[in-house]
This record gives structure tokens, C-alpha cells and sequence, in this order.
């Protein structure tokens, strides 16, 4: 199996959606861009949140164990994708790829 890195490259707030159907919270995303966490074994690593997880968990397997070229050449590098978080208000946009 190899390591996969996982890297926020960004991150984005719609205000608008927010104040219309938010309820307010006070903590609702600890990730900034330009965090990083290595998933070794295709595990979920430490401090990334369980939501973000579910929504990449697929793909970051699948490259830990040899996979990729999603959708038929979806990514420039075959050895990576660009997964959002499932989070309809603040998504965070990041960029796996296989550490070599």
C-alpha cells in the first residue's frame, strides 16, 4: 500500500447560504488551506474530520492500493484527484495524491 497525501488547496464560504439556513455554531471547520495529513494503509488520518473523509475515503483507497486514472483521465496526474467535503456552506477543496 502506499501513503496518500491529502492537501487543502481551498477553502470557501457562501454567507449568504449561511445566514439564509445556518443555524449558528461555533466551530464548524478546523481545516485551513495549505493543511496537509498523510493517509498510510488507506486509513483516515488523524485531524482530518470524519465528514471530509467520507467524501474522498474512495478514492484515497484506491490510490493506496495502485488504482487511479479516474474517469478516464480526469487528472492531469492519474496518480491523484480533487475532492470537496460535503459541506454545502464552507467546502474544502483538496488535492490527493500518492507520496512517492
Amino acid at each position: 500500500m502506499k501513503n496518500v497525501k491529502i492537501t487543502a488547496v481551498r477553502k470557501t464560504q457562501y454567507a449568504d447560504l449561511m445566514a439564509q439556513y445556518e443555524n449558528p455554531i461555533s466551530n464548524a471547520c478546523d481545516i485551513s488551506v495549505g493543511d496537509s495529513f498523510v493517509s498510510v494503509g488507506g486509513d483516515r488520518p488523524e485531524g482530518l474530520c470524519q465528514s471530509a473523509w467520507e467524501s474522498m475515503e474512495h478514492f484515497v483507497r484506491q490510490l493506496a492500493a495502485g488504482g487511479g486514472n479516474f474517469y478516464d483521465g480526469w487528472m492531469k496526474n492519474p496518480r491523484s484527484a480533487m475532492i470537496s467535503c460535503n459541506d454545502g456552506f464552507r467546502p474544502v477543496s483538496f488535492y490527493i495524491e500518492v507520496e512517492e
